[in-house]
């Protein structure tokens, strides 16, 4: 059995669960439990590879994946189109925001548009939308 991160991770990660929540004008999943399993995921990361990778990916080699910030959170697909693959950051009825996804992305297939409720909030990355799909066609992750 796996040890419990460490209360300084799990605090360090809450807190920008919420700060990150606030500049991005997005909610915490309103499903029970959802929320507290990713921010336990981000932790344990952040304690044993010292960056807060996303929990809900798998990855063939994570000391590799570091080098890249793809899916650091607040990953780049929050960053340029604010959707959240692990739910964390969603709509206040616990949707991703699927709005700016790009035709055939597999959250526009899953849930169909979503609007985003407060578009003058979030997205700081926008402007790499076409570097982004660049790297999800030669580097799969």
């Amino acid at each position: 059995m796996r040890e419990q991160p460490s209360d300084k991770s799990m605090n360090r990660m809450r807190n920008f669960v919420e700060k990150y929540c606030q500049k991005s004008g997005t909610f915490t999943h309103p499903g029970e439990g959802v929320t507290e399993a990713v921010v336990l995921g981000l932790a344990e990361n952040v304690d044993t590879i010292g960056r807060p990778l996303c929990p809900c990916r798998f990855y063939p080699d994570k000391e590799e994946e570091k080098k890249y910030r793809t899916w650091m959170c607040a990953c780049d697909d929050m960053q340029i189109y604010k959707y959240c693959h692990c739910l964390l950051f969603v709509t206040e009825d616990g949707l991703p925001i699927t709005e700016y996804l790009p035709e055939g992305h597999e959250g526009r297939e899953m849930y169909g548009e979503v609007k985003d409720p407060t578009p003058d909030k979030g997205r700081p990355l926008r402007h790499k939308a076409e570097e982004r799909e660049i790297e999800r066609r030669e580097r799969p992750s």
